[in-house]
């Protein structure tokens, strides 16, 4: 059993690192077997010894828990490194446009995004929902009941925000997104975005996939074919003479 100060200090640090999402207060309270304001003291402990200059990491609230983060003056190096590994994550200016859409008017509706954007954002929703930067929030209580959507966690840990207030002004916002996602290639050429019937399609598969009842995309998509209009109309005649 943690006793004192320092050991439960080294007890919630191990868990902040070794969690894959940020760790909230009463998890790590219940994890060390503590009260969540003996917690929270060794918690404070743990921010501020990791605030010196020497430090190359901290601990920040986020999400409504608390994490590891490189600090803001190392993040040009990290961001090399990083990008040596992997591909950054790269979102078009039409996705970017209609992510920032989302977070600041959510909970909002296909529709709703469709106006504010005069464009079809069907196809740019499966690839926010895909990269997990959205998620679903229910169906709006009107006719038709369409998909809510909302900004998730993985946003929030992407653009280092502790809670929605913490959002900047739209001007802003690209070029946090720019930092967040990769600087100057965090920004993908634009491609055409889908409009029509596919559209909501693509989203509902989306939701589906995001609730867990399937992981396999293609076997959504499989299951709703995408048919040109021409064919639906023709098929529409043929029903209605029969």
């Amino acid at each position: 059993m943690n006793t004192t100060p320092e050991e439960i200090k080294a007890a919630l640090e191990s868990i902040i690192y070794a969690a894959d999402e940020p760790a909230t207060l009463d998890q790590i309270a219940g994890a060390i077997g503590v009260d969540k304001a003996i917690a929270r003291a060794a918690l404070d402990l743990l921010v501020a010894s990791y605030q010196t200059d020497e430090r190359g990491i901290e601990v920040r609230k986020v999400a409504g828990g608390w994490k590891f983060y490189t600090k803001p003056q190392h993040h040009d190096v990290v961001r090399k490194f990083i990008k040596s590994l992997q591909p950054p994550l790269r979102l078009t200016m039409p996705a970017l446009e209609t992510l920032a859409v989302i977070a600041y008017k959510q909970p909002v509706t296909v529709p709703e995004i469709n106006e504010i954007r005069g464009v079809h954002v069907g196809g740019v929703i499966k690839t926010l929902l895909e990269k997990r930067l959205i998620t679903t929030a229910g169906r709006k209580e009107v006719i038709g009941r369409p998909i809510l959507y909302r900004t998730s966690k993985q946003f929030m840990m992407r653009f280092g925000l502790s809670d929605l207030d913490e959002l900047p002004s739209l001007k802003e916002f690209e070029q946090l997104a720019q930092a967040a996602l990769g600087s100057d290639s965090g920004i993908a050429p634009v491609e055409a975005e889908q409009a029509g019937p596919a559209s909501e399609d693509s989203a509902e598969a989306a939701q589906i996939r995001e609730s867990g009842e399937t992981n396999d995309l293609a076997e959504l998509a499989d299951d709703t074919p995408e048919v040109p209009e021409q064919t639906r109309s023709a098929a529409a005649g043929t029903s209605e003479r029969s």
